[in-house]
């Protein structure tokens, strides 16, 4: 089956930036990732299509390559690996081609740990105003026993395989193919002892306790990165990071759009008659509100600076408190006299009930156009 075009599955032009690039692909991470998607084996297929797109496009000399050649730049297969390596390894082999034309080679730096992702679930309250969490993360960190480095003596030897350059030569017809050394990993060291906890991994299985700062303001979807707090690296590299992602749970009273807050403030028939002055809850305590004579069932009372500033600066948004005329039910027997003796009051007279008379009105009309 052919391959789509790169430039295609990242929906970019040819001419797309490091950083169009980037963009494209986190949209369709975020949109695929097996962590969203983990029932939904297209979903990963395609996960995986934009992460071999990204590698390419995002690496100025597999990109190159596959501007010039296109999918055959990476396809074929390598004398020292028995046939086709892989599209990772085939990237690497490429890359060592441009390293030995032009000089220098590709970095050995050893991989940094892998960054990691931790949903945080706040009240409203807390997202509003802010709050330190404590939480608990299953992780990887450094072995405590070698100090992260994976030799039980703390010592490293030069590599055998590679000896100590970091890189093989390897043989492919009338080609000479320089590659990372598969042993050390390009650091051109290796261990000749390995630790006894973490067998030479230099790292363990550990959940650790964290505390972040959430700050006043975050949002659904609002993430704060907590640097070196991911994985640690392999051999004592570089940490990853850890990005804590807010999820805000519903509330009881309150909606939130963005810095807007929403409720609904239920009175009854005789207050939205006559009128009445109401207390109603926000997040900084009670405020009264003045409810006019004749007031309908979905009227607004905005009450400014009363909703929430957001994290980014800005305004703080607004509370709109939006009324509902609630029925009386379980009523007395004075109570429902009452009632009736008001209904009596009002007989055919529509002065009283404007909606219901243009209602009535409208009706009429419709019967009227139907029969005609």
């Amino acid at each position: 089956m052919s391959k789509r075009d790169y430039y295609e599955i990242l929906s970019v032009e040819r001419t797309a930036d490091d950083a169009e690039l980037k963009k494209a692909f986190r949209r369709l991470a975020m949109k695929y990732h097996p962590d969203r998607c983990p029932d939904d084996p297209q979903a990963q297929e395609k996960f995986k299509e934009a992460k071999e797109a990204y590698d390419v496009l995002s690496d100025s000399q597999k990109r190159a390559m596959y501007d010039q050649y296109g999918h055959a730049a990476f396809e074929g297969g390598t004398g020292g690996r028995g046939g086709a390596g892989g599209f990772g390894d085939m990237g690497d082999i490429f890359g060592d081609i441009f390293g030995d034309i032009f000089g220098g080679g590709r970095s050995s730096r050893p991989r940094r740990g892998a960054d990691l992702r931790y949903i945080m679930e706040l009240d409203l309250e807390e997202a509003v105003f802010g709050v330190e969490k404590k939480f608990d993360i299953p992780t990887q960190v450094n072995c405590h026993h070698c100090n992260g480095s994976g030799s039980e003596d703390g010592k490293t030897v030069g590599c055998r395989t590679c000896n100590g350059h970091g890189r093989v030569r390897m043989q492919n017809g009338i080609f000479s193919i320089q590659q990372t050394c598969p042993h050390c990993g390009g650091s051109g060291r290796a261990i000749e002892k390995p630790c006894k906890k973490c067998h030479g991994e230099g790292r363990l299985e550990e959940t650790r306790t964290l505390s972040v700062r959430i700050p006043a303001g975050v949002d659904n979807g609002d993430r704060i990165r907590l640097a070196g707090q991911g994985e640690a690296g392999p051999a004592g590299s570089e940490a990853g990071d850890l990005y804590v992602e807010v999820r805000v749970r519903e509330h009881d009273i309150f909606q939130r759009d963005g810095s807007n807050l929403f409720c609904e403030v239920p009175i009854r028939i005789s207050q939205a008659a006559l009128g009445a002055e109401l207390q109603v809850p926000t997040l900084d305590g009670e405020v009264a509100i003045t409810i006019p004579p004749e007031t309908q069932t979905g009227q607004q009372f905005v009450l400014r600076g009363r909703g929430v500033k957001s994290v980014r600066g800005g305004r703080t948004g607004d509370l709109v408190c939006r009324v509902v005329v609630e029925t009386p039910v379980r009523l007395t027997r004075e109570q429902r006299e009452l009632l009736e003796k008001l209904e009596t009051t009002f007989a055919d007279d529509d002065e009283h009930s404007p909606r219901a008379k243009g209602f009535m009105d409208g009706v009429k009309q419709f019967w009227s156009r139907v029969t005609s």
